[in-house]
């Protein structure tokens, strides 16, 4: 398929990251394949993490669709950017269509990125997550890729104003050990066991973090678990049952 948007759109984020000297470490990126169907599983703790994984596929050369809610698509900004590049609109009402489309990308050879929590984590932890992801890696007979953002909370995510022009900012992704489903292999343990693989990433990045909370204003994005002061997985499942 012609790639007219993504290129630009990806040239345009290179330079932003440039002009605000975002300090990025990027590791594991020698598990993507670089042929080949994959979907890539990762963490969801800020509105913008598909640029951020995004950006770990690419020193694979690989590009990455990603499934999103449908009304993203029909924002009249970002819909043209998201067809554009070639995402996948995920719908509610009618999901199984947009299984099919998944597992057809997929089986094309395409890199499908996933966020199997669905929304983001208050707690910026690795909340309960679908089977979506394992289900489509299943039938399309390819790998699942998991993955752990860390840094990108800071930038812009629920209940926190936007700081995108925030200079410096480390931003850290690390790329895990693909699993690959086995013909026949129980899908819900699949999804258990994934979850523990992407909280162990998550816990790897956090630790490694290069910044610290400098007061307790800052304390926001670290989770409880480290001595920060977001909600705790269960408070922030309140937070999102009182939201929906």
């Amino acid at each position: 398929m012609a790639e007219l948007v993504y290129p630009p759109v990806l040239l345009t984020a290179k330079t932003l990251f440039r002009v605000l000297d975002n300090r990025f470490k990027i590791a594991g990126t020698e598990h993507i394949p670089a042929t080949g169907g994959a979907v890539i599983a990762c963490n969801h703790i800020s509105y913008l993490d598909f640029i951020y994984c995004g950006l770990g596929a690419l020193p694979a050369k690989r590009l990455v669709r990603f499934m999103a809610k449908k009304e993203i698509f029909d924002n009249k900004i970002a819909g043209p950017l998201m067809r554009g590049m070639h995402h996948i609109p995920v719908d509610r009402d009618a999901g199984m269509a947009s299984f099919r489309e998944g597992v057809n990308r997929l089986k094309a050879g395409e890199v499908v990125g996933i966020f199997p929590e669905a929304t983001i984590s208050r707690s910026f932890t690795v909340k309960e997550i679908k089977s979506g992801a394992v289900r489509m890696a299943a039938a399309a007979h390819v790998p699942i890729i998991p993955m752990a953002l860390w840094g990108t909370q800071r930038l812009w995510t629920k209940g926190r104003p936007k700081t995108l022009t925030k200079r410096h900012m480390p931003i850290s992704v690390l790329v895990g050990e693909p699993m690959l489903p086995v013909k026949g292999e129980d899908r819900e343990l699949l999804a258990k066991n994934l979850r523990t693989r992407m909280s162990e990433l998550l816990d790897q990045v956090q630790a490694e973090y290069p910044e610290a909370p400098r007061s307790l204003d800052e304390k926001w994005w670290l989770p409880a678990h480290l001595g920060g002061t977001a909600p705790t997985p269960e408070e922030a499942a309140e937070l999102d049952a009182k939201r929906d």
